[in-house]
């Protein structure tokens, strides 16, 4: 059964060729299992680099993208499916919606804002859908002391944690979020 992971990163490429490498590796791992990519739509950055990877591979590749970045011309022209939303708040939903786990690489504001809305639905129930962070060279390192400390001192319950894991395998990331995504059967 083909699982939909949806993967939140950069918009941009970062200062290292190490993170566009991560990202198509992710793009061809996902692909080559026979796993939907779904992300955010965009073509710059590490976002292009996920998809293409993936396009590439024979992958089946869908976008979700605010109308005012597709103004802006960031919008991948070669998905299989792009849907336009009107907001951030439609496109967080709306990838949601759409899968059946979530993968995170490095990224900035707009990476964390959709992981902690993820991570926030799931301790409020709106979806059981597992989220690993892909810790390339440690980058979350210290976003993940920092929520083991938040749970250590009562403010992050414990039982969030039963869906929230931090990885630093690409290949075992995509195929443990595909078996735990397929099990929890949701979308």
């Amino acid at each position: 059964m083909s699982t939909s992971i949806c993967v939140y990163l950069g918009a941009r490429p970062g200062e290292s060729p190490v993170w566009t490498e991560a990202a198509a590796e992710t793009g061809r791992a996902i692909a080559e299992a026979g796993h939907t990519l779904v992300y955010g739509g965009g073509q710059l950055g590490l976002m292009g680099v996920i998809a293409d990877a993936a396009l590439e591979a024979g992958g089946r590749v869908v976008g979700v993208i605010p109308q005012q970045l597709v103004d802006l011309e960031q919008a991948h022209p070669g998905l299989h499916e792009n849907h336009v939303v009107s907001g951030m708040h439609e496109r967080k939903a709306k990838l949601t919606e759409l899968s059946d786990a979530f993968l995170v690489l490095p990224g900035g504001f707009g990476t964390m804002d959709e992981l902690f809305e993820a991570i926030t639905w799931r301790q409020l129930r709106f979806h059981e859908k597992p989220i690993t962070l892909l810790n390339i060279n440690g980058y979350y390192d210290g976003l993940w002391a920092f929520l083991q400390q938040g749970k250590a001192l009562g403010f992050m319950p414990t039982e969030t944690f039963d869906g929230l894991s931090i990885e630093s395998g690409i290949s075992k990331s995509v195929h443990s979020l595909a078996a735990i995504g397929n099990a929890t059967g949701e979308r």
